[in-house]
Order: C-alpha cells, then sequence, then structure tokens
C-alpha cells in the first residue's frame, strides 16, 4: 500500500503505529494564575547533550472543548518553565488519568492521586512518584500546522535532573540507568502500550582506517 498522509483518512493512526515505542513526557506546569497542570505527550525524545535538550510536541487546540487552548502549552509560552516526568509501569494508570481534558483550573495531581514535590529551579512541581523528573527552561516553541490542527513543539533546556537512587549503577565508566529498575512505559497506538523490560544488546561497531587496510591486504 501506498499513502499519501494528506488525502489518507487518519493517517494519524497510522504514524502513531509504526513510530513505537514512544517514551512519554509527563509534563508539570504552573499556570499565571497558580494552577497546576499535568498532562502526558508521547511525541517526546531527547536532541541533544550540550546544551541538554528535549522536545515535545502538542496540539494548540483541547480536543472536545468550543474555543479551549492546551493548558499545558499555553503554561509553558507564558512561564518558560515546566517538569518532564518520566513515566514507567508503576505510575502508567496515574497517567492516563489525566490524558483526558480537564476544565483549566482543575489540577490532574488531585486526579490522579499523585504528589507534587518541589523543585529547584522552576515553579512548576515534581512528580515525586516518577523515579526521573527534569527541570526544563523553554527555550523556543516551533509552529506547524495550521488550526484546528496547529501543533507547538517545545524545545527545552534541562535545568536540573532528579533521579531515584535505585535506578543507578556504577558502570565502567560512571553512573548508568539501571532499566529493569526504571521499568519505562512505552507509547504504542490507540489505547496501548507496552513494557520495556525484554531488552538485548547489539554492541555499535567502530571503523577504523586501519582494518580496512588490512581487510583490503
Amino acid at each position: 500500500m501506498l499513502i499519501d498522509p494528506k488525502t489518507f483518512d487518519r493517517f494519524n493512526m497510522i504514524l502513531t503505529g509504526v513510530v513505537v515505542p514512544r517514551p512519554i513526557a509527563f509534563v508539570s506546569t504552573r499556570s499565571t494564575d497558580g494552577v497546576v497542570n499535568l498532562a502526558p505527550f508521547s511525541f517526546f525524545n531527547a536532541m541533544a547533550y550540550n546544551p541538554p535538550t528535549v522536545i515535545f510536541s502538542s496540539s494548540r487546540r483541547a480536543p472536545g472543548w468550543q474555543d479551549k487552548r492546551k493548558d499545558t502549552l499555553t503554561n509553558i509560552e507564558e512561564t518558560g518553565e515546566y517538569v518532564i516526568n518520566v513515566v514507567v509501569d508503576d505510575i502508567a494508570a496515574a497517567m492516563n488519568a489525566t490524558a483526558a481534558e480537564y476544565p483549566s483550573d482543575v489540577s490532574e495531581f488531585d486526579i490522579a492521586g499523585l504528589t507534587e514535590a518541589p523543585s529547584e529551579m522552576v515553579k512548576p512541581p515534581r512528580v515525586l512518584e516518577s523515579p526521573v523528573n527534569m527541570e526544563c527552561r523553554l527555550v523556543q516553541v516551533v509552529n506547524i500546522g495550521e488550526q484546528p490542527h496547529s501543533h507547538g513543539i517545545v524545545i527545552g533546556e534541562i535545568l536540573r535532573m532528579h533521579l531515584r537512587d535505585d535506578i543507578l549503577y556504577e558502570g565502567p565508566n560512571g553512573l548508568r540507568i539501571d532499566h529493569a529498575a526504571l521499568k519505562p512505559t512505552g507509547r504504542l497506538a490507540g489505547n496501548m502500550y507496552c513494557h520495556t523490560d525484554d531488552v538485548y544488546e547489539l554492541v555499535r561497531p567502530v571503523y577504523t582506517p586501519q582494518e580496512e587496510q588490512q581487510a583490503a591486504d
């Protein structure tokens, strides 16, 4: 089958079904009025080490509402601060509870029964139950698409990262993440998610001109 994304009905279902599994950014923000918001986004990844840069994408309109903007994107654009909390299996159900479009004066921390923890450099709180929290400062929002399907790609710099001690181990080159202890949740398509505890290793090859010359000889 050959698909033209511009004409294929519900192409989004195809796209989210093949770009898998995706990590989930559980983003906590605080509005200018002081209301805390918490919402999950699976268009999320790390982009650079120096400066430490992460991105996620959010639609601008809240589906199912007349003229409501997405609280997360609005709060970030107005305050320039947010926290990305990593979703793991232990809080996957709580994360899912926050995925509905609630009124802007409702805190999803209360909906999900999660605990606010103070951040060090930004005003939005961290999710205490998440083993990894990244305090971020907004670098840029890149607008893509047009209404009613416009999105904002949020580019942020990590100012502080909080790591629970039990997900760390001392590797040959320093501290590493124990993914068996972390148990990150993977996002598939529709209502489907996956565990990420079935892992294997592939050692990255290193090219050297000497090996090429030896093979030629």
